[in-house]
């Protein structure tokens, strides 16, 4: 017979104990893979085991990223995770503008990373690193200017 639940914790025990363990994901050459996605920006990442180098489309992440607050957003991940300079990253990002991009990559870098160590998920997750942002952009909608901006009225 099933034995009896009696409080949250027995529960969650039982859950615990059914959950197996994530195991990482990487290819041949110890790469891990992530997705990421922001506005209408698509960011494909790769990380190894590496110094620390960043290549974005071809870029470093100086020359792509100039302002250094979308290079401190990339870098995020890797600073809650304790893995800064741990990881070469190469990526491939397309659409939206840069501020998009970096959101979009900051999320494929934090895939990426749960795939190549699956005991990061937690602190990741906790940092809000795992969610996809749903903000896009509103559709303009007929006879309106913008998406809400209405045109000037006059009364004559």
């Amino acid at each position: 017979m099933a034995e009896v639940l009696t409080s949250l914790a027995d529960l969650k025990q039982v859950v615990e104990a059914e959950e197996p363990a994530r195991q990482p994901k990487r290819d041949a050459q110890g790469r891990a893979y992530g997705t990421g996605r922001r506005k209408d920006a698509v960011a494909r990442v790769w990380i190894a085991p590496g110094k620390g180098k960043m290549s974005i489309n071809g870029k470093t992440a100086e020359q792509y990223f100039a302002r250094p607050v979308l290079r401190m957003l990339i870098a995020q991940p890797f600073l809650v995770a304790d893995r800064y300079n741990s990881f070469d990253v190469y990526c491939t990002v397309t659409g939206g503008g840069l501020s998009g991009q970096a959101g979009a990559l900051r999320h494929g870098l934090s895939r990426a990373l749960v795939n190549y160590d699956p005991e990061l998920r937690r602190i990741l997750k906790a940092a809000g690193f795992l969610t996809r942002d749903p903000r896009v952009v509103e559709r303009k909608k007929y006879g309106k200017a913008k998406a809400r901006r209405s045109f000037q009225f006059s009364k004559r």
